[in-house]
């Protein structure tokens, strides 16, 4: 079924996108490090979950019956720590110590250093194994929570994401929803000049996922998968959402260079005259 979302609710959840894209800007170039282009394409899903879809309580983070969100792409850390600040779970001045010495904002997710990170990712491939075994944890606890796992374009074409993705479909798990954050690029150019992924969707349906295919910069359509999603029963989800590398930051979209590489000076205020905001 699909979801009724109001006008007001859309205008919340894209101004929270646009707070998650300046902070992403500030952030690396603070750091001086870290990966912006994959983290203002995946932004708008994560303003989804975090603001509207997941059941979660930041002065609980260890709630047993709390959803479970793993960024298996776990580079794109800054927009996961903004949108966990902006709810809650952390102060958002901490948001510019990231990769500082000392700092709980490490490089890549660290489930060790704060609240509401649920796996420690970054080796590409490796998350969805654990969401999946998240979601079999829930079925045999009768726990009715949901597990999330957002992939990338990379990790589609690394060996373990699929042998994660037929135990999900094996196993029938209906409390599994799948993410592909389809920006189209990775480190060195395109995934599909590296090693092509497509058909993906097709894929994703031949490992017996129930499979819908978004924008994922369209918060009403990225909200009505996720009614759709839960939803479905005997066999799990996968959303192929189609998103813009470097989303936002006209010079930085489309553009594989952004992958890892952080805005100096000059670059971070353009950047940030385009989200409406200063340095």
């Amino acid at each position: 079924m699909a979801a009724s979302v109001s006008s007001s609710k859309l205008t919340e959840l894209s101004e929270r996108a646009l707070e998650v894209r300046r902070d992403v800007v500030r952030m690396t170039y603070t750091a001086k490090g870290g990966h912006p282009g994959g983290s203002l394409s995946v932004t708008d899903l994560l303003v989804a979950l975090i603001f509207e879809e997941l059941s979660l309580d930041p002065s609980q983070p260890n709630w047993p019956d709390r959803d479970r969100l793993v960024l298996s792409k776990g580079h794109a850390a800054p927009a996961l720590y903004s949108a966990l600040a902006h709810r809650g779970f952390l102060p958002v001045e901490e948001l510019l110590t990231l990769r500082k010495v000392g700092s709980r904002l490490q490089g890549h997710v660290d489930r060790q250093k704060l609240p509401g990170i649920e796996a420690s990712t970054g080796c590409l491939g490796q998350g969805i194994g654990m969401a999946v075994g998240m979601a079999l944890d829930n079925r045999l606890a009768h726990r009715t929570s949901r597990v999330y796992a957002i992939i990338g374009d990379g990790e589609c074409q690394a060996g373990p994401t699929w042998e994660a993705l037929m135990a999900g479909g094996h196993y029938r798990l209906d409390n599994l929803l799948v993410i592909l954050d389809r920006n189209g690029y990775e480190t060195d150019g395109s995934t599909e000049a590296i090693m092509g992924i497509d058909p993906i969707a097709e894929k994703f349906r031949a490992f017996r996922y129930e499979t819908i295919e978004i924008d994922g910069h369209d918060f009403r359509q990225i909200l009505d998968a996720f009614a759709r999603a839960r939803e479905n029963r005997g066999r799990p989800t996968a959303i192929v959402a189609k998103t813009i590398k470097g989303k936002g930051v006209s010079f930085m979209e489309h553009q594989h260079a952004w992958h890892g590489k952080a805005p100096n000076r000059e670059e971070a205020q353009k950047a940030l005259t385009e989200l409406g905001a200063t340095l």
